[in-house]
C-alpha cells in the first residue's frame, strides 16, 4: 500500500517573518530587530526561496508567523502579499498573520484585509501590568481592549489571542482576571500556554525562577474548567476556540499532513521530508535556505501519527489509521494496560487521552511509544 498516497493534495504555508519592535524576555524563537534595510533584503530573498520550492499545489491554510510580522510597514506589507499571491489558495483558504498590539493600526488591518488575510493572531500573554513587565512587553490592558474593537469594526471576527500563564508572581486570580478579559471582549481562539525558561534567553540569564509544579497544574486545570465553562471546546492541547473557529492551519500539524515552510528558521514537511531551515540570517540571505532535513520513513510515520494526533481532543480516528497504513493501530502498538489504567480511553472509533490526564501527556505519549510491537517492514 502506498502510505504517501496525500503528497498531491492540497498543502499548507507557514512564512516566517523574523523582525521585532523589541525582543522579549522569555522568547527563543528566531527572530532580530526591525531595521528597513534588512527587512528589504530579506523579503526579495523570501520570494527566491518560494520561487525555487513552491510546486504550484492549491493552498489551503497560510500562517505568516515570527517574529512580529505586523512590524513591517506598508510598503513591506504590500511587498509581502504581492510574494504570497503566488500561491493558488482553495476556495475555502484560511490565512493568519502574527500581530502585535503595538505595531498594528487602521491601515495595516485594512492592507490585510485588501490581501486576504481573514484570521488574526495576537500574543497578549497577560493583562497583568506586573508580569508584562516581567515578559518585556509594553502595551497596556486598555490598548489591547482598543485594537481588538478596532480589529472587530474593520471586520476581523477570527481572532486568535494567546495567553502565558505559570509565570512566577502570577496566582490564580490574576489569570481569572485574565480570562474574564478576553471572555468580555468575545475572542472566539485563545491559545494557552505555561512558561517555558529557554536557553540564552534574558528570563534564563538572569536566572528566572518556575513557579511550583502543583501551582502550574492548577492553573492548566483552571482554564480548561473555566474556558470549557464559558462555551470554549478544548480541542487540543493547547488551544481552545469556540464551535467553528478551530485553527485549521494548526489542526495541519497535529493531523500530520504536509506544509511548507518558508522564511528564516521555518520548518517544513513535503514529500516525506522534515526540514528546518538556518536561522542564520547571513546564510538565508545568500541562498542557503536548508539548515537539517529528515527522511520520514514509513515506520517514522506511524508514530508521528500517533503522537501529533493525540495531541487532539478527538485522538487517533481508527479506520483513518487504518486506512493509511494498512493494518489497525494494535498491529503496531500494545495499549490495553493503558487503556485499562485510564491513560487511554477507546470509544467510538476513536483512541484518546483523557481530558484529565492532558497534564502529564508527554509521559503517556512516552508510555505508547514503549509498547511498540510490530514495524511497516514486517509486511
Amino acid at each position: 500500500m502506498d502510505v504517501f498516497l496525500e503528497n498531491n493534495i492540497s498543502k499548507s504555508v507557514y512564512i516566517h517573518i523574523p523582525f521585532c519592535m523589541s525582543i522579549c524576555s522569555y522568547c527563543d524563537f528566531c527572530k532580530l530587530l526591525y531595521n528597513k534595510k534588512l527587512v528589504i533584503s530579506y523579503l526579495r530573498q523570501l520570494e527566491k526561496e518560494i520561487d525555487s520550492k513552491y510546486k504550484g499545489e492549491k493552498i489551503n491554510t497560510i500562517y505568516i508567523g515570527g517574529g512580529t510580522p505586523s512590524s513591517l510597514d506598508l510598503d513591506e506589507i504590500n511587498y509581502l502579499f504581492k510574494i504570497i499571491s503566488k500561491f493558488s489558495l482553495d476556495n475555502n483558504y484560511e490565512e493568519t498573520i502574527e500581530c502585535n498590539f503595538d505595531s498594528i493600526n487602521s491601515d495595516k488591518l485594512k492592507l490585510f484585509k485588501k490581501y486576504g488575510v481573514n484570521r488574526l493572531s495576537f500574543g497578549m500573554e497577560s493583562t497583568n501590568k506586573n508580569i508584562l513587565n516581567i515578559l518585556d512587553r509594553e502595551e497596556s490592558k486598555e490598548e489591547i481592549e482598543n485594537k481588538i474593537r478596532l480589529c472587530k469594526r474593520i471586520g476581523f471576527n477570527n481572532i486568535n489571542v494567546d495567553l502565558m500563564y505559570a509565570i512566577n508572581g502570577e496566582d490564580l486570580n490574576m489569570l481569572k482576571n485574565d480570562l474574564d478579559f478576553l471572555i468580555d471582549l468575545d475572542i472566539n481562539h485563545i491559545s494557552t500556554y505555561s512558561l517555558i525558561i529557554e536557553n540564552n534567553t534574558k528570563l534564563a540569564i538572569n536566572n528566572f525562577k518556575y513557579i511550583d509544579q502543583e501551582l502550574d497544574s492548577d492553573m492548566y486545570y483552571f482554564i480548561d474548567m473555566y474556558l470549557r465553562d464559558n462555551g470554549f471546546n478544548h480541542y487540543e492541547i493547547s488551544n481552545y476556540s469556540k464551535d467553528g473557529f478551530e485553527s485549521k492551519h494548526n489542526l495541519i500539524y497535529w493531523r500530520n499532513k504536509e506544509y511548507y515552510g518558508f522564511g528564516l528558521g521555518a520548518s517544513g514537511y513535503i514529500n516525506n521530508i522534515r526540514y528546518s531551515n538556518t536561522r542564520s540570517f547571513n546564510k538565508y540571505i545568500d541562498g542557503l535556505y536548508e539548515y537539517e532535513s529528515e527522511y520520514v520513513s514509513f515506520d517514522d510515520l506511524i508514530e508521528y501519527e500517533v503522537i501529533l494526533n493525540l495531541r487532539l481532543r478527538c485522538g487517533i480516528e481508527k479506520k483513518a489509521f487504518k486506512e493509511k497504513f494498512g493494518k489497525d493501530i494494535s498491529y503496531f502498538f500494545k495499549y490495553d494496560d493503558l487503556i485499562k489504567d485510564g491513560l487511554l480511553c477507546e470509544n467510538g472509533g476513536f483512541i484518546y487521552i483523557p481530558l484529565e490526564k492532558w497534564y502529564i501527556m508527554n509521559s503517556i505519549l512516552v508510555k505508547i511509544m514503549e509498547g511498540r510491537i510490530n514495524y511497516g517492514r514486517d509486511f
